[in-house]
């Protein structure tokens, strides 16, 4: 029996991770938004494209109906309004936790075994939102952020030395946003640690760019912000749980104790698979990684409390 997927939000983001889960043939798609006709004729699209691309996967699109995401195996959220130029993601909590909580109750109602994905920003508090408006466990609210931050450090690690990405491995721990924790120690090419193959200086500057990725997007297009890596990402998080791959990846997961951190959901790196999140892997950090990991914790502990202030 195929699985499916839905994607709620058919914007860039959201019509993109669903063209990515047909063409990769990873499941059955329901897009859905409230905007009248726009999933449809997203949906329209992609399968007029399946010929093409040669996939046989089903897409529909639904205005405002939930029922289309009925039994889905996994949900993947990007509702929400976008960032735009000068806007911080704290500057998009208020709208975007009414949508988040909205959605996540009428995700539960249809598909109460689905493991979620939050691509929705601020990233690591809409976790919380989730998490509490759906009464999910843990490990099925799981937040799409490690995921696309180490694949800018690898794109500009491979970038710096001119070497193919596919060689490059990288983590990145944290909240998605300014405070976030690129690793050098943990990150390498062919298994090489850059602190080896490049300057303490070249490091800082890619690190630095790492965390303004999303900002870099943003200032480049004037009118909206990324999509392409962010789908990406989001998708290949869900690959690994509908394929049960048992994959290690940096994603927010709320962690009880690990990392001497409870009640938040923060990027760590976790093991995804058929039950979502199904070990929290702790690393060893160095006095200077973990307050850094720490101070981003914090920064995230306040996006949580200003959630609950405005509830």
């Amino acid at each position: 029996m195929r699985k499916k997927a839905a994607v709620i939000g058919a914007g860039n983001v959201g019509a993109t991770a669903a063209m990515r889960l047909a063409e990769k043939g990873l499941a059955d798609v329901a897009l859905i938004d409230i905007l009248e006709g726009v999933p449809a004729g997203k949906a329209l699209d992609l399968t007029e494209a399946g010929p093409i691309e040669k996939h046989d996967m089903k897409i529909v699109g639904a205005t405002g109906d939930y029922e289309a995401a009925r039994g889905s195996d996994i949900v993947i959220i990007t509702a929400g309004i976008p960032r735009k130029p000068g806007m911080s993601r704290d500057d998009l909590l208020s709208t975007n936790m009414g949508i988040m909580a909205t959605v996540t109750r009428e995700v539960a109602a249809v598909a109460p075994d689905a493991i979620l994905i939050i691509v929705s920003n601020p990233l690591d508090a809409m976790c919380h939102v989730a998490y509490e408006a759906s009464g999910f466990p843990r490990n099925r609210i799981i937040g799409m952020a490690g995921v696309l931050d180490s694949a800018r450090f690898r794109a500009f690690i491979a970038m710096e030395l001119n070497v193919s990405v596919e060689n490059t491995h990288a983590f990145v721990l944290g909240g998605h946003g300014d405070t976030m924790v690129p690793l050098p120690r943990y990150s390498t090419v062919a298994g090489i640690p850059i602190t080896e193959l490049m300057s303490p200086e070249r490091i800082d500057a890619l690190v630095e760019r790492t965390r303004n990725g999303g900002a870099e997007i943003v200032g480049l297009l004037k009118t909206g912000s990324a999509y392409y890596a962010p789908s990406s990402a989001a998708v290949e998080m869900a690959e690994a749980i509908l394929k049960d791959n048992k994959k290690i990846l940096p994603c927010a997961a709320l962690l009880n104790g690990e990392y001497g951190i409870h009640d938040l959901f923060i990027g760590v790196p976790v093991k995804l698979g058929g039950n979502g999140v199904e070990e929290i892997i702790e690393i060893k950090l160095t006095e200077a990684e973990k307050a850094a990991l720490d101070h981003s914790a914090d920064a995230v502990r306040k996006l949580v409390a200003d959630i609950r202030r405005l509830s």
